[in-house]
Protein backbone atom coordinates (compact mmCIF):
# COMPACT_ATOMS: atom_id res chain seq x y z
CA UNK A 1 0.00 0.00 0.00
CA UNK A 2 1.05 3.19 -0.63
CA UNK A 3 0.66 5.63 2.00
CA UNK A 4 1.88 9.34 2.96
CA UNK A 5 1.97 10.27 6.65
CA UNK A 6 2.50 14.35 7.82
CA UNK A 7 3.93 14.91 10.87
CA UNK A 8 6.53 12.14 10.87
CA UNK A 9 8.49 13.19 13.21
CA UNK A 10 6.31 13.41 16.23
CA UNK A 11 5.57 10.30 18.54
CA UNK A 12 2.67 8.85 16.87
CA UNK A 13 4.30 9.96 13.58
CA UNK A 14 7.24 7.90 13.85
CA UNK A 15 5.50 4.84 15.23
CA UNK A 16 2.92 5.10 12.06
CA UNK A 17 6.10 5.21 9.68
CA UNK A 18 8.22 2.67 11.31
CA UNK A 19 5.18 0.24 11.59
CA UNK A 20 4.05 0.90 7.70
CA UNK A 21 7.98 0.61 6.80
CA UNK A 22 7.58 -2.63 8.51
CA UNK A 23 4.55 -3.90 7.30
CA UNK A 24 5.80 -3.32 3.80
CA UNK A 25 3.95 -0.15 3.00
CA UNK A 26 5.37 2.28 0.25
CA UNK A 27 5.80 5.46 2.72
CA UNK A 28 6.32 9.19 2.31
CA UNK A 29 6.71 11.07 4.80
CA UNK A 30 5.58 15.03 5.10
CA UNK A 31 7.34 17.01 8.36
CA UNK A 32 7.45 20.57 9.17
CA UNK A 33 10.86 20.44 10.22
CA UNK A 34 13.14 17.42 8.06
CA UNK A 35 16.38 18.20 10.49
CA UNK A 36 13.84 16.51 12.85
CA UNK A 37 13.68 13.73 10.83
CA UNK A 38 15.38 10.35 12.86
CA UNK A 39 18.38 9.18 10.92
CA UNK A 40 17.08 5.70 10.96
CA UNK A 41 13.21 6.97 9.31
CA UNK A 42 14.72 9.25 7.07
CA UNK A 43 17.04 5.83 5.44
CA UNK A 44 13.71 4.10 5.09
CA UNK A 45 11.70 6.26 3.79
CA UNK A 46 11.75 6.34 -0.08
CA UNK A 47 10.71 9.78 -0.84
CA UNK A 48 11.94 12.06 1.77
CA UNK A 49 10.77 14.73 3.91
CA UNK A 50 8.07 17.36 2.08
CA UNK A 51 7.46 20.29 3.84
CA UNK A 52 3.96 21.73 4.63
CA UNK A 53 4.35 25.51 3.76
CA UNK A 54 4.78 24.10 -0.01
CA UNK A 55 1.57 23.52 -1.98
CA UNK A 56 2.53 21.94 -4.73
CA UNK A 57 4.86 19.87 -2.86
CA UNK A 58 1.66 18.61 -0.74
CA UNK A 59 0.01 17.69 -3.72
CA UNK A 60 2.77 15.81 -4.89
CA UNK A 61 3.20 13.69 -1.84
CA UNK A 62 -0.66 12.78 -1.93
CA UNK A 63 -0.91 11.83 -5.49
CA UNK A 64 -1.96 8.47 -6.37
CA UNK A 65 -1.45 7.35 -2.33
CA UNK A 66 -3.62 4.75 -1.43
CA UNK A 67 -4.10 6.29 2.04
CA UNK A 68 -3.02 9.57 4.09
CA UNK A 69 -2.31 9.48 7.72
CA UNK A 70 -1.84 12.40 9.69
CA UNK A 71 0.01 12.63 13.42
CA UNK A 72 0.07 16.43 13.35
CA UNK A 73 -1.07 18.52 16.01
CA UNK A 74 0.22 20.66 18.93
CA UNK A 75 3.39 19.81 20.78
CA UNK A 76 2.15 21.98 23.91
CA UNK A 77 -1.30 23.44 25.68
CA UNK A 78 -1.08 26.17 23.18
CA UNK A 79 -2.84 25.02 19.79
CA UNK A 80 -2.61 28.26 17.83
CA UNK A 81 -4.68 26.70 15.34
CA UNK A 82 -2.27 23.98 14.18
CA UNK A 83 -4.19 21.88 13.59
CA UNK A 84 -7.10 22.97 12.36
CA UNK A 85 -4.88 24.76 9.72
CA UNK A 86 -2.36 22.32 8.58
CA UNK A 87 -5.29 19.55 8.02
CA UNK A 88 -7.12 21.80 6.00
CA UNK A 89 -3.49 22.12 3.66
CA UNK A 90 -3.51 18.79 3.73
CA UNK A 91 -7.62 18.19 2.58
CA UNK A 92 -6.93 21.13 0.08
CA UNK A 93 -3.92 18.78 -1.68
CA UNK A 94 -5.71 15.59 -1.09
CA UNK A 95 -9.33 17.32 -3.16
CA UNK A 96 -7.32 18.74 -5.68
CA UNK A 97 -5.81 15.08 -6.32
CA UNK A 98 -8.76 12.78 -6.15
CA UNK A 99 -7.14 11.19 -2.92
CA UNK A 100 -9.91 10.00 -0.49
CA UNK A 101 -8.84 7.77 2.02
CA UNK A 102 -7.34 10.12 5.20
CA UNK A 103 -7.21 8.91 9.17
CA UNK A 104 -6.09 11.75 11.60
CA UNK A 105 -5.36 11.90 15.56
CA UNK A 106 -7.91 13.87 17.09
CA UNK A 107 -8.53 13.17 21.40
CA UNK A 108 -11.30 11.45 23.13
CA UNK A 109 -12.30 14.67 25.21
CA UNK A 110 -13.36 16.16 21.39
CA UNK A 111 -15.74 13.05 20.85
CA UNK A 112 -18.93 11.51 22.82
CA UNK A 113 -18.64 11.05 26.77
CA UNK A 114 -18.88 7.54 27.36
CA UNK A 115 -22.30 6.14 28.63
CA UNK A 116 -22.50 4.61 32.14
CA UNK A 117 -18.65 6.19 32.91
CA UNK A 118 -17.77 6.27 36.75
CA UNK A 119 -17.58 9.80 38.20
CA UNK A 120 -13.89 9.58 39.26
CA UNK A 121 -13.35 9.17 35.30
CA UNK A 122 -16.15 12.35 33.98
CA UNK A 123 -14.24 14.35 37.08
CA UNK A 124 -10.81 13.91 35.26
CA UNK A 125 -12.20 14.46 31.62
CA UNK A 126 -13.69 17.40 32.70
CA UNK A 127 -10.71 18.55 34.77
CA UNK A 128 -8.30 17.69 31.51
CA UNK A 129 -10.69 19.54 29.18
CA UNK A 130 -10.42 22.88 31.27
CA UNK A 131 -6.63 22.61 31.19
CA UNK A 132 -6.48 21.91 27.34
CA UNK A 133 -9.36 23.52 25.80
CA UNK A 134 -7.33 25.31 23.64
CA UNK A 135 -6.00 22.43 22.28
CA UNK A 136 -9.26 20.44 22.34
CA UNK A 137 -10.76 23.52 20.42
CA UNK A 138 -8.46 23.41 17.73
CA UNK A 139 -8.92 19.81 17.26
CA UNK A 140 -12.54 20.14 17.38
CA UNK A 141 -12.20 22.61 14.62
CA UNK A 142 -10.04 20.30 12.59
CA UNK A 143 -12.81 17.61 13.10
CA UNK A 144 -15.44 19.65 11.85
CA UNK A 145 -13.59 20.74 8.49
CA UNK A 146 -12.97 16.76 7.98
CA UNK A 147 -16.79 16.87 8.01
CA UNK A 148 -17.01 19.34 5.45
CA UNK A 149 -14.56 17.59 3.11
CA UNK A 150 -14.94 15.10 0.28
CA UNK A 151 -12.46 12.97 1.81
CA UNK A 152 -13.11 9.75 3.47
CA UNK A 153 -11.94 10.41 6.61
CA UNK A 154 -11.53 8.50 9.74
CA UNK A 155 -11.00 11.00 13.41
CA UNK A 156 -9.13 8.49 15.63
CA UNK A 157 -9.36 9.71 19.35
CA UNK A 158 -7.19 8.38 22.05
CA UNK A 159 -7.03 9.34 25.67
CA UNK A 160 -3.50 10.39 27.39
CA UNK A 161 -0.95 9.09 25.49
CA UNK A 162 2.10 7.25 27.06
CA UNK A 163 5.73 5.47 25.65
CA UNK A 164 4.66 2.15 26.20
CA UNK A 165 4.96 -0.89 23.28
CA UNK A 166 2.53 -1.96 20.77
CA UNK A 167 0.44 -4.04 21.82
CA UNK A 168 -2.90 -4.30 19.85
CA UNK A 169 -4.50 -4.98 22.46
CA UNK A 170 -7.28 -2.57 23.50
CA UNK A 171 -10.46 -1.55 22.75
CA UNK A 172 -12.08 0.33 20.09
CA UNK A 173 -15.73 2.08 19.62
CA UNK A 174 -16.63 3.81 16.45
CA UNK A 175 -18.86 6.59 16.69
CA UNK A 176 -18.33 6.95 20.37
CA UNK A 177 -15.24 6.35 23.60
CA UNK A 178 -14.59 3.68 25.37
CA UNK A 179 -16.05 3.75 29.26
CA UNK A 180 -13.15 4.58 30.91
CA UNK A 181 -10.37 4.70 29.10
CA UNK A 182 -7.70 6.94 30.33
CA UNK A 183 -4.44 5.80 28.47
CA UNK A 184 -2.94 3.87 25.32
CA UNK A 185 0.66 4.20 23.88
CA UNK A 186 1.08 6.12 20.66
CA UNK A 187 2.49 2.81 19.48
CA UNK A 188 -1.30 1.32 19.54
CA UNK A 189 -2.70 4.55 18.10
CA UNK A 190 -0.35 4.16 15.35
CA UNK A 191 -1.22 0.35 15.16
CA UNK A 192 -5.11 1.33 14.97
CA UNK A 193 -4.79 3.85 12.56
CA UNK A 194 -3.16 1.36 10.25
CA UNK A 195 -6.13 -0.89 10.94
CA UNK A 196 -8.43 1.05 10.17
CA UNK A 197 -7.38 2.26 6.47
CA UNK A 198 -9.49 -0.52 5.32
CA UNK A 199 -12.62 -0.72 7.86
CA UNK A 200 -15.19 0.69 6.09
CA UNK A 201 -17.07 1.08 9.41
CA UNK A 202 -14.65 3.46 10.56
CA UNK A 203 -15.21 5.94 7.73
CA UNK A 204 -16.42 9.41 8.00
CA UNK A 205 -16.01 8.36 11.96
CA UNK A 206 -14.45 8.96 15.46
CA UNK A 207 -12.81 5.97 16.54
CA UNK A 208 -12.05 6.25 20.28
CA UNK A 209 -9.63 4.00 21.56
CA UNK A 210 -7.97 3.52 24.96
CA UNK A 211 -7.15 0.32 26.82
Amino acid sequence: MRITVFGATGGVGQEIVGHALAAGHEVTVVVRDPDRLPEPLERAVLHGAVRLDDPSAVRAAVTGRDAVLSGLGSRGRKANGVAERLTGKILAAMEAEGVRRLLVVSAAPVGPEPEGDPLVDRLIRRGVGAVLAELYADLARMEAALTRSATDWTAVRPPRLTDGPRTGVYRQVVGGTPRSGRTISRADVAHAMLALIDDLAAVKQGVGIAY
